[in-house]
């Protein structure tokens, strides 16, 4: 990886060099600096359209405006994140700024200005690296190094929001009077301009209503989701056609080939993916992926490819590593099955949110009854949470931009309320029976399985969006048979 600019003597090595800005690295003689001025092309791009979901974002911001009349909205995207020295992170935009926007840049902030009839939008970012002061090629984070930006003008065309120079929204707004928000957490220079002027309480409110604001998706939403579950699937079949590599090699193969697809046909995965072969299953959060793939185990897969606008697919699906369940793999995997077959069903638009939890927790503690590892009747058993030993979680959660989307939104506006069309929910219910779980037979112990899909509630009831990827055992294994030739 390249330098910025190799330093001439040991003096300038001292000196980091994203702080030699404007010119001033003392290397640089004054006539590299003037012919680095001139001699290039004029790029501004022109004619552009706007994004896909320019409409889309202006109705979102639209309603923003109605909820908070009169006062000043912030949303920043959020800075660059450090990895180690002069390196940095991958920048994911925040969510909010994204969900309002369509914008992905780093530094960016959104912000709404209160006027007679509502907001006046405006979009504050980096403008193009200047030439004339050695920006360009002098910065570390000019375009030299880090690749061309849109111009303001460009960034208008394509959002469909007037723009200016981010560099100067933080004295713009420590002079700013009135009512103001902000969405913290993300820039923290902005959030210090604005020091005096916010409250805990009432930045918390516009955190919550963005978050709810996103309960119900629409369509542009929808057929992103459609998108990364399709994405998902493709990625699900790579693994399954190099399950003999990863069994000479690692859980790290698995990862590595479900994030190849994620990549090719998306922005990322949405998550770190649980890549969880034999007992590893029974971790609900395994992303070391660092242990064996052996024949006769189990492979846990619990991945998303997250598209280029940001929305995440959450599928699991686990298979039998040598392409067949043993009997009492197929007994629990069956038993899984069954209860999330309950949990769709109970997906539907009037329903309780947690009907869907209900349902398959039932049949799961039915069967955990029936195999006589937990003592009935059923409701005994629901009532007292035992089957939660082996059950371990919820049943499912909202989805979209965040793969536990809408997680600000109030008790009473998601958990505790019904379901209406256009939300999109997983359905993943689980049975994991640790390895050092003495309560259970030894056959049991080591065995982790949950199947989970992506399901739309309609106007009629559900759509299961990542339906691509077969369910029932006996369809797994003819599928991964053909998968493997």
């Amino acid at each position: 990886m390249a330098d910025e600019l190799t330093p001439e003597t040991p003096d300038e090595a001292e000196e980091p060099i994203k702080q030699r800005k404007n010119g001033l690295y003392p290397g640089v003689s004054d006539e590299l600096a003037e012919n680095m001025k001139s001699g290039w092309a004029d790029t501004e791009l022109t004619g552009l359209t706007p994004i896909p979901q320019a409409a889309e974002t202006a109705a979102r911001r639209a309603a923003l405006s109605a909820r908070f009349p009169g006062e000043r909205l912030v949303i920043p995207a959020g800075n660059l994140k450090t990895r180690s020295n002069d390196t940095e992170y991958s920048f994911r935009a925040a969510t909010e700024y994204a969900y309002l926007t369509g914008d992905q840049t780093h530094d960016g902030v959104l912000v709404l200005e209160p006027t007679a009839d509502g907001h006046q939008a405006t979009i504050y970012l980096l403008p193009r690296s200047n030439r004339e002061n050695g920006e360009f090629w002098l910065d570390g984070m000019g375009e030299l190094w880090v690749g061309r930006r849109h111009s303001l003008a460009e960034a208008e065309q394509l959002l469909g929001i007037p723009a200016k120079d981010v560099r100067e929204l933080a004295d713009a707004l420590k002079e700013a009077t009135g009512p103001v928000r902000v969405v913290r957490g993300h820039d923290a220079g902005i959030e210090a301009a604005l020091t005096d002027k916010v409250t805990a309480e009432r930045d918390e409110e516009l955190r919550v209503f963005l978050s709810e604001a996103r309960l119900v998706k629409d369509a542009f939403e929808v057929a992103e989701l459609e998108k990364a579950c399709a994405a998902t699937a493709r990625g699900f079949e790579d693994v399954v056609k190099v399950l003999d590599k990863a069994e000479a090699t690692s859980e790290r193969y698995i990862e590595g080939t479900f994030f190849l697809r994620a990549r090719v046909e998306g922005n990322d995965v949405g998550y770190g993916s649980i890549c969880a072969a034999g007992p590893h299953a029974c971790t609900l959060h395994w992303v070391r992926n660092d242990g064996a793939v052996r024949p006769g185990d189990l492979l846990l897969l619990d991945a998303g490819v997250e598209t280029t606008e940001l929305y995440t697919a959450d599928v699991t699906r686990t298979l039998p590593i040598n392409g067949r369940y043993t009997d009492i793999q197929r007994k629990i995997y069956d038993a899984v099955y069954q209860a999330q077959e309950a949990g769709i069903a109970a997906v539907k638009p009037g329903a309780a949110y947690r009907d869907f939890h209900d349902a398959a927790q039932r049949v799961l503690a039915e069967k955990l009854v029936e195999w006589g590892l937990v003592e009935g009747p059923v409701d005994r058993v629901l009532e007292l949470g035992l089957q939660r030993r082996w059950t371990l979680h919820g049943t499912g959660h909202m989805l979209g931009m965040d793969v536990h989307d809408c997680a600000a939104a109030r008790t009473e506006a998601y958990v505790d309320a019904t379901l209406e069309p256009g939300m999109c929910l997983t359905v993943e219910p689980g049975l994991y029976f640790q390895a050092d779980d003495l309560t259970v037979p030894e056959e049991y112990r080591g065995i982790g399985v949950r199947i989970e899909d992506d399901i739309l509630v309609t106007e009629d009831g559900n759509r299961n969006l990542s339906d691509q990827l077969p369910r029932r055992s006996d369809e797994v294994e003819a599928w991964m048979a053909a998968l493997k030739g």
